[in-house]
């Protein structure tokens, strides 16, 4: 692949940082991850040029494998993607409660001041929120807390659904039949689609009959 003057320098600037903390640079995929016992953290990098200006938006990412293999047979990824799919992801923007917020570079010395910002939030609260979010039981607390509410844990609302019900079953959430009514609802309200309605209650059906031993 070919990189741009801006990634280049971008990686160079932040890779000591991230290795040290065991991630690796997946420079193809615009990303440093990390691997887990259950599965993998990430933080991808993604710029949008505008002239002269360079907006940098910085998600956070987590994958269970455990929930991946069960959603990845009833969503409609497509195969190659499903390998690389976060289970839950959301921008530094979002976590601080600016939903639309991006880095604005437009030198060498702002893209340097970016970089140590970025560092420095990863230190106080990015790798501490990845760590929690990492675990079959965050993952619960973070997608089921608020279930009439969208998530702002994921992007696709209506994988959240799937996701969510899957994190109920994996730990015995005491409320996991109510929130089945809940996101059946959500995914009715939401799509209007009976593909998805059916997919749907297809996990919903595995999930009931699924032995975790």
């Amino acid at each position: 692949m070919i990189l741009t003057p801006f990634e280049i320098d971008l990686y160079r600037h932040l890779s000591p940082f991230f290795t040290a903390q065991g991630f690796t640079l997946m420079a193809e995929k615009k990303q440093y991850r990390k691997t887990t016992a259950t599965g993998f953290q990430n933080v991808i990098l993604s710029p949008a040029f505008y002239g002269d200006e360079t907006w940098l938006e910085v998600n956070l990412g987590t994958r269970n494998e455990q929930i991946e293999q069960i959603g990845q047979q009833f969503l409609n990824n497509l195969p190659d993607f499903r390998p690389d799919a976060n289970t839950l992801i959301l921008s530094i923007g979002k976590l601080q409660g600016l939903p639309y917020f991006r880095y604005k570079i437009a030198s060498d010395a702002q893209l340097a001041d970016t970089c140590r910002t970025i560092e420095a939030f990863m230190t106080e609260s990015g790798f501490s929120f990845l760590q929690s979010a990492e675990s079959l039981s965050g993952i619960d607390t973070l997608l089921n807390e608020s279930p009439g509410q969208p998530s702002r844990y994921v992007y696709n609302q209506t994988h959240r659904c799937y996701k969510a019900i899957i994190a109920a079953r994996l730990t015995n959430n005491p409320h996991f039949d109510g929130l089945i009514d809940r996101y059946r609802h959500q995914l009715n309200v939401q799509t209007r689609n009976p593909y998805e309605q059916l997919n749907f209650e297809r996990l919903v059906a595995f999930l009931l009959h699924y032995s975790m031993n």
